[in-house]
């Protein structure tokens, strides 16, 4: 007997939370053809395609992903960085 986890699934289905949204025509005309076209499944284009926008807007996830851009470059400091900004703060009127 196989559990939900080792069954295989028809390609294309997905074993997920389903739902509705209206898209434009357009939208949905060049996202099929781009699944088409990738061989990849309409659900696979659109989750991959949320996931990104998502990753890309969620202002946490932006925050995180700076860190460790900055985490992973070093914090050394930046003696030119540190002028520019000093004389642009001396130049701005508060």
């Amino acid at each position: 007997m196989r559990s939900v986890a080792e069954t295989r699934l028809p390609r294309g289905y997905t074993n997920g939370m389903k739902t509705a949204v209206s898209i434009p025509d357009d939208v949905f005309a060049r996202a099929e053809r781009f699944a088409k076209q990738a061989k990849r499944s309409r659900s696979e284009v659109f989750t991959a395609a949320l996931r990104d926008y998502v990753a890309r807007h969620a202002p946490d996830d932006v925050t995180e992903a700076m860190n460790r851009v900055c985490d992973d470059e070093g914090a050394a400091p930046d003696e030119f960085g540190a002028a520019a900004a000093r004389r642009m703060l001396e130049r701005t009127e508060w």
